[in-house]
């Protein structure tokens, strides 16, 4: 058995998802705890307290704590405004390390702030550290440009625990090349773990039965978009292809967005969603776009099995999850080739991939698949099998469980050591 802290300081397994920060990280972070403590691993979950009515800890589930950290104001705000507050965030857990007398096999930082906040306590305590970005800065810069609000000091911080950490999770092949190649890590303390869904929870229902419960035409084709509300999610480039989907080859489809908190008429989900309701007028599909807004994960089943395609195509995407769990519920996916989604989708077995912000292959790809039913069935129990073979979250955790196991604990001094030099390869 092995006592873990996970650090997600924007990232809690508590939040509602569907938010601007709230969506695959959050998912990841929940489920991997949950699994490494079914495994028999003892599980603290750090991560910032961004409500004043939340207690200071919660025994989640079986071996599982979270631990809510004060650090800035105890209210939400953008993971951008985050960074200043991380200091007060790594002293409140080297403070309440001590006082509970806690000594950690390892610690399981998520983000580049979480591990820059873990970092302090790990060399304190001689406790290892692994590292799963979930996204880098260079490749984000890469390719938001200016809608990149984060401190150009991203990229020194993410360089020094690159050269610090332990182990660092690359979640797919072009996460550890970008590792490599934009970060100089060794490829020696890399090691590749994807991200996952629950087969418990993402249960493959009939698509007749899933059409009844959410009130949908039988005889329609239906796309599928789920994930949180930003541009770099690219949603107007489904809008786009949609449109093209209908006027150019003459499919009676239809568009369902889930994703997005509305409530707050002042919020980006807010402004994003009045600017992609405009693009749909412009294009003249409003009336064959839904969007539903978030939805608990608990009805997901019923979205994914409900469409015919599930349908991402993101300027970037670290990972996704969301292709995965369509995969999950037999349903064929086209899906951006970049990123993680071009490891997790075949091209041409469990889907398409295809450009991002280019709607004509989109639409040519979705009109492949709404002419042959066949096909898409076929590439739908394929992606089954594949997402039930290699991206289940117990496997996932087990991964990181035997990677975790292979950490060497140091002494302080062996620390001040490691940081300096070059670090041993970690097989």
């Amino acid at each position: 058995m092995q006592k873990i802290a996970i650090v997600s300081e924007h990232a809690s397994p508590l939040a509602q998802l569907g938010g601007v920060d709230s969506g695959g990280q959050n998912v990841y972070v929940a489920n991997v705890a949950r699994e490494l403590a079914r495994q028999g691993h003892c599980v603290d979950v750090f991560t910032r307290l961004d409500n004043p009515y939340m207690p200071g800890q919660i025994d989640w589930e079986n071996n599982v704590r979270i631990v809510h950290v004060p650090a800035g104001p105890a209210t939400h705000l953008p993971k951008e405004s985050l960074l200043p507050y991380m200091d007060e965030f790594g002293d409140y857990m080297r403070s309440y390390v001590c006082e509970h007398a806690l000594q950690y096999d390892v610690i399981h930082a998520n983000f580049f702030m979480s591990a820059m906040a873990a970092l302090p306590l790990a060399k304190q305590t001689g406790t290892p550290l692994a590292i799963t970005f979930h996204a880098l800065g260079k490749v984000r810069r890469l390719h938001q440009a200016q809608n990149d609000h984060f401190s150009d000091r991203r990229f020194s911080i993410e360089e020094s625990i690159v050269r610090d950490a332990d182990c660092i999770v690359a979640e797919c092949p072009q996460d550890k090349l970008d590792l490599i190649e934009l970060y100089d890590a060794d490829p020696g303390r890399i090691s590749m773990v994807p991200c996952g869904y629950d087969p418990d929870e993402l249960v493959p229902l009939e698509t007749k039965e899933a059409r009844e419960m959410l009130g949908w035409n039988p005889d329609t084709f239906y796309l599928l978009q789920l994930g949180r509300m930003v541009p770099r999610k690219g949603i107007d480039n489904v809008i786009r292809a949609l449109a093209r989907l209908r006027r150019n080859y003459g499919t009676d489809a239809r568009l369902c967005v889930v994703g997005g908190n509305f409530s707050d008429l002042n919020s980006d989900d807010a402004a994003e969603f009045e600017r992609l309701r405009q693009i749909a007028k412009e294009e003249k599909v409003a009336d064959f776009v839904e969007f539903t807004g978030s939805r608990g994960r608990n009805v997901l089943s019923r979205y994914y099995s409900a469409a015919d395609v599930f349908v991402t195509t993101p300027w970037y995407e670290p990972f996704g999850i969301t292709p995965v769990e369509a995969m999950a519920c037999r349903r064929p996916v086209i899906g951006a080739d970049t990123g993680g989604i071009k490891y997790t989708v075949v091209d041409g077995k469990t889907g398409y991939l295809v450009p991002p912000k280019d709607p004509h292959a989109l639409a040519a790809k979705l009109a492949i698949l709404a002419k042959d039913r066949l096909l898409a069935a076929q590439m739908g129990r394929a992606g089954a099998l594949r997402a039930r073979g290699l991206f289940t979250w117990k496997r996932v955790a087990s991964e990181l469980a035997d990677i975790f196991g292979g950490l060497e604990c140091h002494s302080p001094a062996a620390w001040r050591m490691h940081a300096a030099e070059p670090l041993p390869i970690v097989t």
